[in-house]
């Protein structure tokens, strides 16, 4: 569509979300002025949220990074010097040879997540450091429980198809703010609700989906698996469990019943959970007598040392009450589309000459500050932030404080992280790089090219790695492909996830469904051919209660990091509308709990526990519980006092199942700044 000299390019949004949105992008002389949802995308269908609405000036803001700059002053001091790409180059590629010479590739560490969904982007690192032999990075921060605590129960089974939640009579968000991190599962939900579905919402404060919905069930933190696990003792009591689906689909409900539930009622759960027996106990009931009740779960109850076991709990509801057999019943945990697209052609596991050691991303502070071996003597971060985000910030801001350390960041944006880097280089946005996208809350992939020219002297992650390959000596041809013969390869294999009509929709840049393929021999692709309540291959081999890490903090406030429309994790502080629109590093507290410390609204406020202590300013709100205090976002050090953020508050311990981040399992006290 062309008119004049402006262009409109379809592009996808490029961020850790589960909607993976189509966007369309009006091009003016090279620039980006506008961007907006593609009304023809089947899940987007014209709606972005408030961060991708206005992308065009992420893209050109004036805080982009656009040399290579060299360090100048002392770390996290943030002085630096322009500096040519090939000076860049040159200096990372002689460290590198020397630290290998002295110390092996394994005190090379990459760090990298979510920055960039795109699927030779976000992995073209991969064989890079494969191919020197550097330690491997464990990406679990987000949430490896949830798969977890679902691959115990269900295996390899599919996910059901988000659209179902269309045919559904009772809709429970759990654990997910939608409204927030999910608005196209909160569009449907509300359309859903219109036609006459029950919409309930399962959280631990009272977040803007749980404000949009029939009813809000607020818990404990942490305490998500008790809920179910009295839910199910009360389906199992009152015969609402659907026998004869059980016998003919399910292993372990009778070792499950005998074992378990006793010990479970709604008496002993309510303490666990936060909420009345009583309450428990209805719960139960019309989860039960609903026809087909449709449960969304979130990630944000799996990041405490009992996720894993939470997921796999509340997996056990629609396989209890033969939910699964109807049409829009079920559960959606997020859907798994790797096999669609042969990875190994991007990861290139095969150029490691051998296995090389795993370090946790979950512990990053550790490794900069104590790993045994040899010590972490480089750091290569790229599309992440690890200063703000990771757990345990001042550990981490120790480690990159180490004058022995050399760090590389690759970033768009002087961030925390890129603040202490010995060279930065900058970094091409989405719309300045070809790419692959899947998504991760449906079944929907999109291939896109660059929309705009890069910006100054920025470079894709697939081009540096090209340049540093290059640079140091290695004669592989796999370097010298570019980032579209390399999105070709991924398309252009045969797979049974799509055929030749939706292969060349997805060539053409259109959005395309994948479809799993389906086991004639068993909906249920488990070892057993059953979903699994009893699985003898865990070290807990039936679902029970665990307890959090925090319970034994010995602080009396439980700390709930939680997301804000206007960011996502540390990405778009860029925007000075979407900070104002924040209102600052805030902390929400029941009025109760701020009356018993003599604290007022809008007070400074300093959150402490053993890792740190962090300034806040004080909101008094019954939106949160007695007992829980609450933050929205992770700042970037340079927006808030005393430069650190919610994660000086959060611990390095990690999750029961999947070594996931416990970033929600914290405890802290409050006191007046």
């Amino acid at each position: 569509m062309q008119g004049m000299s402006t262009t409109i390019v379809r592009s996808v949004c490029p961020f850790d979300c589960p909607d993976t949105c189509g966007m369309l992008v009006e091009v003016n002389d090279g620039r980006a002025v506008r961007v907006s949802g593609d009304p023809d995308h089947p899940v987007t269908r014209g709606l972005l949220c408030p961060k991708m609405n206005r992308y065009e000036r992420s893209v050109h803001s004036p805080r982009r990074l656009t040399r290579p700059l060299l360090r100048t002053g002392a770390k996290g001091e943030g002085a630096f010097a322009p500096i040519t790409w090939t000076e860049a180059v040159e200096r990372i590629c002689f460290c590198w040879r020397e630290l290998v010479a002295d110390y092996g590739g394994e005190c090379i560490l990459p760090y990298s997540y979510g920055g960039t969904m795109g699927l030779v982007q976000r992995n073209s690192g991969h064989p890079f450091f494969h191919h020197m032999g550097a330690s491997r990075l464990e990406r679990t921060i987000c949430s490896p429980a949830k798969d977890a605590g679902w691959k115990q129960v269900m295996g390899e089974t599919p996910a059901m198809d988000p659209a179902e939640m269309q045919a559904s009579d009772l809709i429970i968000l759990w654990g997910i703010n939608a409204a927030a991190t999910s608005i196209h599962a909160m569009r449907d939900a509300q359309t859903a609700r219109h036609r006459g579905a029950r919409l309930w919402a399962v959280d631990t404060y009272l977040t803007p989906t749980m404000q949009a919905v029939d009813e809000a069930f607020i818990v404990r933190p942490g305490g998500d698996g008790a809920l179910a696990l009295g839910m199910l003792h009360c389906i199992v009591r009152e015969g609402l469990a659907d026998r004869a689906f059980l016998a003919a689909n399910v292993s372990g409900f009778d070792e499950f019943a005998e074992r378990v539930l006793p010990d479970c009622g709604p008496e002993r759960m309510a303490p666990l959970c936060g909420l009345p027996a009583e309450t428990i106990e209805r719960m139960a009931r019309e989860y039960a007598r609903a026809r087909a009740p449709f449960i969304r779960l979130g990630s944000g109850l799996t990041r405490y040392a009992n996720g894993a076991m939470t997921v796999r709990t509340i997996s056990c509801l629609p396989a209890v009450t033969g939910a699964w057999q109807r049409q829009g019943g079920g559960i959606l945990t997020g859907s798994s589309t790797g096999p669609a697209f042969p990875m190994h052609k991007v990861l290139r596991e095969d150029f490691m000459a051998r296995p090389t050691r795993i370090v946790s991303m979950n512990q990053l502070g550790a490794a900069l500050n104590e790993l045994d071996g040899p010590p972490v003597m480089s750091l290569y971060v790229y599309h992440s932030n690890p200063a703000a985000v990771t757990p345990d910030q001042n550990a981490v801001i120790r480690g990159l404080g180490r004058n022995d350390l050399f760090t590389v960041v690759h970033e768009r944006f002087m961030t925390d992280t890129a603040r202490y880097a010995d060279i930065v280089l900058p970094a091409t946005s989405s719309l300045e790089h070809a790419d692959l996208y899947r998504c991760y809350g449906g079944y929907h992939s999109q291939r896109c090219a660059a929309a705009i020219p890069p910006v100054g002297e920025s470079k894709s992650n697939w081009e540096v790695f090209s340049l540093l390959a290059r640079r140091m000596g290695w004669d592989e041809p796999f370097f010298r492909q570019s980032a579209e013969e390399l999105v070709e390869q991924l398309i252009g294999y045969e797979t049974p996830w799509r055929d030749a009509a939706v292969t060349e929709r997805l060539r053409r840049g259109e959005p395309v469904f994948l479809a799993p393929p389906t086991d004639p021999k068993s909906v249920w692709q488990t070892p057993s051919g059953r979903i699994e309540i009893l699985n003898e291959r865990e070290g807990e081999p039936l679902p029970r209660p665990l307890p959090t890490h925090a319970e034994g903090d010995g602080f009396p406030l439980r700390l709930q990091p939680s997301a804000t429309p206007y960011a996502l994790n540390s990405s778009f502080y860029e925007q000075d509308e979407l900070r104002t629109r924040q209102q600052g590093q805030a902390l929400m507290m029941n009025p109760l709990d701020a009356a018993a410390r003599g604290l007022a609204d809008g007070e400074q406020v300093t959150a402490y526990n053993g890792l740190g202590e962090v300034g806040f300013t004080l909101k008094v709100t019954e939106r949160v519980p007695v007992g829980t205090v609450v933050t929205e976002g992770v700042w970037w050090g340079e927006f808030v006092p005393g430069g650190r953020g919610v994660n000086a508050l959060t611990s390095q311990r990690l999750t029961d199942g999947g070594r996931g981040s416990t970033l929600y399992d914290a405890a802290v006290e409050v006191r007046g700044a």
